[in-house]
Formats: structure tokens, C-alpha cells, sequence
């Protein structure tokens, strides 16, 4: 079983303020640090509150592909009164010394990266749902890299829609189900960890209210 390195974004539910020596040495160690996205621009640039400094995460630097134009509008935009997690690549970015260059596409690709070099079906993982559909709900698995959890893999018992379970932002377990390296995707299920009817039940006996 792997240590879970690289947490999803958000999961302690903290929004931590910076001294000027911890920004430091994440700047020089390419420590990953988060803060929260506090406005987002016409131009897709996404500002972050670290305490006493402001970041910035250009939009080329939003997310894992973001560079190649594969980053919906979306994507960045939803991330607004969240935490992000990003490298700090520069101090005094635009001449301004409480103002920081931040770096959230290098997070998710190290992040990535190392998910899909030890990460294997079975695992169990802390994960973050960050919103639901019809079919399944999209959870970070760390760092704001997402798998599918769909709608047959979330309980044992049927259910209508994945709302009936889970809720955007809730802090959940999930088992990896699946792999696709190639693709770097991840397929998640739930409802193993949930123990089986006849577990379940014995935890129960005749004439108990529950």
C-alpha cells in the first residue's frame, strides 16, 4: 500500500497564511503549498490569498495540460473559493514584493507522475468529491487530479443518483479500481469498502432499534 504523498486539494479543510521563510523554502524545495483562488480574470488568471502575499497562477499554469490548450474555461473558473496547490516559482512577480508567481500545472504533473508509478488497483485512498453527475461523481485523488467513480461502483444497494451518497467537497475513502497509464486515468470505486449484507448484518440483532 503506497503513502498517499500528494492529498486532494482542500482535505484538511485549513486555509493557512504563509510566513515569509515558509514561502521561501517552498520556492527554493519546490515544495507544494496551497492557498485559496480568490478571484479568477477575464483572461483566465487565477488569484490565490496566502496570508500576508498574493499569488498569481497564469492560466497557462492553472492545470496539468493547460499549456497545450486542453484546460476548459470551466475548470479554472470552478476553482474559485477553493484551495488550489501550486509551486511558488517567484517572488515579486510584476514588481510587487508581496506578490507571488505560482505554479499549478507543475503540481498536478509531479502529483500524476507519481500516482501512476505506484498506485495500483486495490489501493485505498483519501479523496475529495469535486462534482456529481447522472453516471458517477468526479473526486481529487491529490492535488486536483481526478478520477471517475461511477454510479454502479458507489453502493451495494441501487441507488437513483450519485446525490443520493455524496455531496460536492465531501471527504471520502475509495478503493482504485482500475488504471488506464496510457491515458492517465483513473477509475474509483466505492462500495467494496462498505463491507458486504451479511457483515453488515451482523452487527444487528432481532428487536434492536436502529
Amino acid at each position: 500500500m503506497p503513502i498517499q504523498k500528494y492529498k486532494p486539494e482542500g482535505f484538511d479543510g485549513t486555509e493557512p497564511a504563509y510566513s515569509h521563510s515558509a514561502v521561501e523554502k517552498a520556492l527554493l524545495t519546490g515544495q507544494i503549498i496551497e492557498g485559496r483562488a480568490v478571484r479568477c480574470d477575464s483572461d483566465g488568471n487565477l488569484t490565490v490569498s496566502l496570508g500576508k502575499y498574493t499569488g498569481i497562477i497564469p492560466r497557462y499554469l492553472s492545470a496539468a495540460g493547460a499549456k497545450k490548450g486542453e484546460t476548459k474555461d470551466i475548470a479554472i473558473l470552478s476553482r474559485v473559493n477553493k484551495s488550489v496547490a501550486f509551486k511558488v516559482i517567484a517572488f515579486q512577480y510584476e514588481n510587487d514584493p508581496t506578490k507571488l508567481l505560482l505554479d499549478r500545472c507543475s503540481a498536478q504533473e509531479e502529483a500524476l507522475e507519481y500516482m501512476l508509478e505506484n498506485y495500483r488497483p486495490g489501493d485505498v485512498i483519501d479523496a475529495k468529491i469535486t462534482h456529481i453527475e447522472p453516471f458517477g461523481v468526479f473526486a481529487d485523488i491529490g492535488c486536483g487530479i481526478v478520477g471517475l467513480l461511477s454510479i454502479e461502483n458507489i453502493s451495494v444497494s441501487r441507488i437513483s443518483h450519485p446525490k443520493d451518497r455524496f455531496y460536492p467537497g465531501q471527504n471520502i475513502k475509495v478503493c482504485i479500481k482500475d488504471i488506464d497509464r496510457e491515458q492517465k486515468r483513473f477509475d474509483l470505486t466505492h462500495k467494496e469498502l462498505l463491507g458486504t449484507w451479511s457483515e453488515n448484518a451482523s452487527e444487528f440483532s432481532v428487536g434492536q432499534t436502529v
